[in-house]
C-alpha cells in the first residue's frame, strides 16, 4: 500500500490515544478516509471536534469490540460510507495491573476479551472482505513491547499481547499470498491516557482485585509513560511501516540489549539437548530425507 491516498481505513479505539494518532496521520497528512470506532461516545465526539474543519473524511462508529454482530454493522456502516476498507487497524486495547494472585476471572475477561478477541473480531469481519474483494490491503496489530518483556503485575496484560503478537505472525506468514501486508506495532510508552482505561470497564466485568477509579494509582501509572512517544509521532512511525510493508514495528531501541538477553537463553535452552539421543536421531531422519529429495 504505497499509495494511501483516497483509500480506507477502519482504526478501533479511534478516539484516543494510539489509534487517534494514527487517525490523525493518516486522515491529515495521507490523505485516506478514515472511519474511527470507539467504546466511548464522547471521545468520538471530541475526535471530531477535533477534524472538524480540517477538511479531511473522517466518521465516527459507537463500536463495542467484543461485540461481533456490531462490528460486523459497523464494517456495513464504514463501506456504506466510504467503500471497502483497505487498512484495519487493530489498536483498541485496555491494560489494568496487579498481582496474579490478587485477579479475578473477570479481570482476566476483560482484558482477554477487549486484548484479543477485539482483534480476532476484526481480523475476521475484515479479512474475509479483503479476500473476496481481491485487492488487497494491510492488517495493522498493535500489541507491545509486553510482548517480549515479562514484568511483575503484567501478567494479564502481558499474556494478551504475546497472544496477538502470535496472531499477527501467524498471519505475516499467510497473508501474502491475498496481496495483505501485515505490520506489528509494539508500543512501550507512549504518552496517552491507557493508564485511566479502567474507566471504559463494563459492569459485565466488575469483579476485580486490583485498582479502580483511583486518582492516586493513575498518577503512578501516567509518570511511567508522560515522556513516552507522542502518538502523531508514532502514527508517522506506524504509516511508513504500512507503506513499506513493513512487518515488526518496534521504535524502541532502548528495549535491544534485554531482547539480545532473552534469545540468547533460549537458544542455549535448546543447545542444552543437541547431544540427547533424540536429537541425534531427528538429525540423521532429517540429513537421509534432504538425500532423498529429488535432484540430491
Amino acid at each position: 500500500m504505497k499509495n494511501l491516498k483516497g483509500k480506507v481505513a477502519f482504526i478501533t479505539g479511534g478516539g484516543s490515544g494510539v489509534a487517534l494518532g494514527q487517525a490523525k496521520v493518516f486522515a491529515e497528512e495521507a490523505g485516506m478516509k478514515v472511519v474511527i470506532a470507539d467504546i466511548r461516545q464522547q471521545a468520538l465526539d471530541d475526535a471530531m471536534d477535533y477534524f472538524s474543519g480540517k477538511g479531511v473524511q473522517v466518521h465516527p462508529i459507537l463500536l463495542d469490540l467484543t461485540d461481533r454482530e456490531a462490528y460486523a454493522r459497523a464494517a456495513d456502516e464504514a463501506e456504506r460510507i466510504f467503500g471497502p476498507v483497505d487498512l484495519l487497524c487493530n489498536t483498541a486495547g485496555v491494560s489494568q495491573f496487579g498481582p496474579i494472585a490478587d485477579a479475578t476471572f473477570d479481570d482476566w475477561d476483560w482484558q482477554m476479551d477487549v486484548n484479543v478477541k477485539g482483534v480476532i473480531n476484526g481480523c475476521m469481519t475484515f479479512i474475509p472482505r479483503m479476500i473476496k474483494r481481491g485487492e488487497g490491503g494491510h492488517i495493522l496489530i498493535t500489541a507491545s513491547m509486553s510482548a517480549f518483556v515479562a514484568l511483575p503485575t503484567t501478567a494479564i496484560y502481558c499474556t494478551t499481547k504475546y497472544a496477538v503478537r502470535g496472531l499477527a505472525e501467524s498471519l505475516r506468514v499467510e497473508m501474502p499470498e491475498h496481496d495483505i501486508g501485515v505490520s506489528l506495532l509494539c508500543p512501550g510508552a507512549v504518552n496517552t491516557n491507557i493508564h485511566r482505561a479502567v474507566e471504559t470497564r463494563p459492569e459485565k466485568y466488575a469483579k476485580t482485585g486490583y485498582y479502580g477509579a483511583d486518582e492516586e494509582v493513575f498518577g503512578h501509572l501516567k509518570a511511567v509513560i508522560k515522556d513516552g512517544f507522542d502518538p502523531v509521532d508514532l502514527g508517522r512511525v506506524v504509516r511508513d511501516a504500512v507503506e513499506a510493508n513493513q512487518f515488526w514495528v518496534l521504535p524502541y531501541p532502548e528495549f535491544v540489549e534485554g531482547q539480545h538477553q532473552r534469545d540468547q537463553e533460549v537458544v542455549d535452552a535448546m543447545l542444552m539437548y543437541q547431544d540427547h539421543p533424540d536429537s541425534i536421531r531427528r538429525a540423521k531422519m532429517r540429513e537421509e530425507m534432504g538425500q532423498n529429495m529429488p535432484g540430491q
